[in-house]
């Protein structure tokens, strides 16, 4: 098996490929995709998207300071590819994807219904990198379908179908291969 050296880049992959609402200052709704985002600490509970400075989107997070990641399903994937190649200066992205938006708890931003997870953030920080700017926040409250509750009453997200972003593509999520620490179990 040969190896090749490429230039410096992004290979990151896959990524979570998840719907980031919003609401202006004005009280429009708006929905950007984003793959860039993650998370960055358990406590305090804290996330990540990175958006470029000439998004439509960007000002309205800039000033509101608040989104609501919302994660993505099968079902939901032609919505989540619309919403990153529409800008919502033209377009009424919820109207347009037929997605429902929902009063979030913590923020003025609304949730996605369809969304099996709502991550609620405020953002702390906005870290300025290039091409793309960080926006460091705090989840401040998670909403979750409950019929992705397991016979336990756990939560299992595997239930709703989740699909991943890798090199300009959407994938659904394959067969669970292990559960953290099975390698150690006895």
């Amino acid at each position: 098996m040969a190896k090749q050296n490429w230039k410096a880049g992004n290979m990151l992959y896959p990524l979570p490929a998840v719907l980031v609402s919003m609401q202006d200052e004005k009280g429009k709704n708006n929905i950007i995709t984003i793959a860039w985002t993650g998370t960055i600490c358990t406590n305090p509970p804290m996330v990540y998207i990175s958006v470029r400075p000439e998004r439509y989107s960007y000002p309205v997070l800039e000033k509101t300071k608040e989104f609501v990641i919302n994660l993505t399903t099968e079902d939901m994937v032609h919505a989540t590819d619309y919403c990153g190649v529409t800008s919502g200066k033209n377009v009424d992205k919820f109207k347009e994807t037929k997605l429902t938006p929902f009063p979030s708890k913590y923020v003025q931003a609304p949730s996605i219904k369809e969304s099996p997870v709502n991550i609620e953030c405020r953002v702390k920080e906005i870290i300025k990198l290039g091409s793309h700017d960080m926006f460091l926040a705090e989840v401040l409250g998670v909403t979750i379908e409950d019929t992705y509750l397991d016979k336990d009453n756990r939560f299992n997200l595997d239930f709703s179908n989740p699909i991943t972003y890798s090199h300009g593509k959407y994938y659904a999520l394959g067969k669970n291969l292990g559960k953290f620490g099975y390698s150690i179990k006895k």
